[in-house]
């Protein structure tokens, strides 16, 4: 054999050995990688060039050799112990399989390699297909991949893959899911092998943000080696716990400024909130927008709905209720208080919700007519008025005005008084005419 080698190095010198006319031709994957310590298999078929072939007959021998123009012989027949390095050629040579299981890499075996074949008079090496093997001592970093739509209700398929150069010692695949998942070591379309543990998940808001790390371990002599790598799950849901909060908190009174604020937790996030109020009719949606400010004028129910292109979100009724009127009302009194004089008397009150105007009451004639005035601000006022002419017995007179505002199951009050000061004359009393004494004289008799 030697001899055969060194005439066909001779032929290659100063020539280009690799001839596609080549009487030998291999088909494997290459460039090949293992892991020092462990097995690679090699997927490997041959085929003899036309016009020659084997016969079956008689034995066929397979022979893998380096590259330094194969004067050193790098492995044994098929069969056989190695000389060099453990190895097995495990194909049916017969059947033009040339599979080859290597056994505890090392860097030794980092080199290029050719497959040489012998049967009867055909001896022909598959000069122009080489195969690259590297080692590596440190493993692969096992590929976790989601496959489906991450959303919510969405079912995902959750796999884990390792690459198995070994498929008699095939990595053991670990992952934060169920650790009891079978391990399924598959052929590939170039006859290598993966290895996968697989599981469905039916996804929910839970799961977003959801690191998921997979471990391989692959078996080498004298232990294991070990890598791992992760996925974080992206999951988009429609609104969660979606609530509301009202500011000022606490004591409302009729009229005052309050703004309710809607949150939900959402992805992509809430691009609508919508402002509804319960009515004897059913919801009324009174605004839209994350914030809903106004005046307040009646108690009520209010509540939001939170939306984004995965659905909706309802928030739990919140309650506004009125404690207290907004101010008391006012009294005032224009023109000189004095008798005989003409004043003018103003009973006004804050008016937040002009078309609930508050009731007022007083006094003076009950029959008063109420006006309700727009302010120069856009606020309003409601008022009633009296004109009376003074006299002094309305000096020291109490007047008092309530104001009695509608809410929602009642009213609000609030009152307020003022006391007339009237200036009158003094009255005249009358004269009595003096009486001069009479003295009696004692007459003598």
């Amino acid at each position: 054999m030697l001899i055969q080698i060194i005439q066909l190095l001779l032929l290659c010198l100063g020539a280009d050995c690799c001839d596609p006319k080549n009487a030998l031709s291999i088909k494997t994957p290459s460039p090949m990688e293992a892991l020092s310590g462990s097995c690679l298999w090699i997927p490997c078929t041959y085929k003899p060039a036309s016009p020659y072939d084997i016969n079956t007959a008689n034995p066929v021998t397979g022979i893998w050799s380096k590259h330094e123009w194969m004067t050193k012989i790098a492995f044994s027949k098929s069969g056989d112990p190695s000389m060099f390095y453990p190895m097995n050629i495990i194909g049916n040579l017969k059947n033009k399989n040339c599979t080859t299981m290597f056994y505890n890499l090392s860097k030794s075996h980092e080199d290029d390699f050719y497959f040489r074949l012998e049967n009867s008079g055909f001896t022909a090496t598959a000069i122009c297909d080489i195969l690259q093997i590297t080692v590596r001592d440190s493993p692969w970093s096992p590929t976790v991949k989601v496959s489906g739509k991450q959303t919510e209700t969405e079912v995902v398929t959750i796999t884990c893959s390792a690459v198995t150069p070994c498929p008699h010692a095939p990595p053991q695949l670990t992952w934060d899911l169920h650790q009891d998942t079978a391990h399924i070591t598959e052929n590939n379309t170039d006859e290598t092998f993966t290895t996968k543990i697989t599981q469905n998940i039916t996804l929910t808001d839970a799961h977003d943000g959801l690191m998921i790390k997979c471990k391989a371990s692959y078996p080498v002599s004298g232990g294991s080696k070990m890598a791992d790598s992760n996925v974080t799950l992206s999951v988009s849901y429609g609104p969660k716990n979606t609530s509301v909060e009202v500011s000022p908190s606490g004591s409302l009174s009729a009229g005052q400024s309050v703004t309710l604020s809607c949150s939900s937790r959402a992805k992509p996030p809430v691009h609508l909130f919508t402002w509804f109020r319960h009515s004897s009719q059913g919801p009324v949606n009174v605004s839209q927008g994350h914030t809903y400010s106004f005046n307040i004028c009646e108690e009520g129910d209010y509540y939001c709905v939170a939306s984004n292109t995965h659905g909706d979100g309802t928030s739990p009724n919140i309650t506004l209720q009125i404690t207290a009127a907004p101010g008391v009302p006012s009294i005032e009194v224009s023109g000189k208080q004095t008798e005989t004089e003409v004043v003018t008397i103003t009973c006004s009150a804050v008016t937040p919700c002009p078309h609930a105007p508050p009731q007022l009451t007083w006094d003076l004639h009950q029959d008063t007519a109420h006006i309700t005035e727009n302010n120069t601000d856009e606020t309003f006022t409601t008022k009633i008025t009296q004109n009376i002419t003074l006299t002094d017995a309305h000096d020291g007179l109490m007047i008092k005005c309530k104001a009695s505002y509608p809410v929602s199951g009642g009213s609000k009050m609030a009152d307020s008084n003022v006391t007339l000061s009237v200036s009158h004359m003094v009255l005249k009393t009358p004269l009595l005419k003096s009486v001069r004494p009479v003295h009696c004289q004692q007459v003598s008799q």
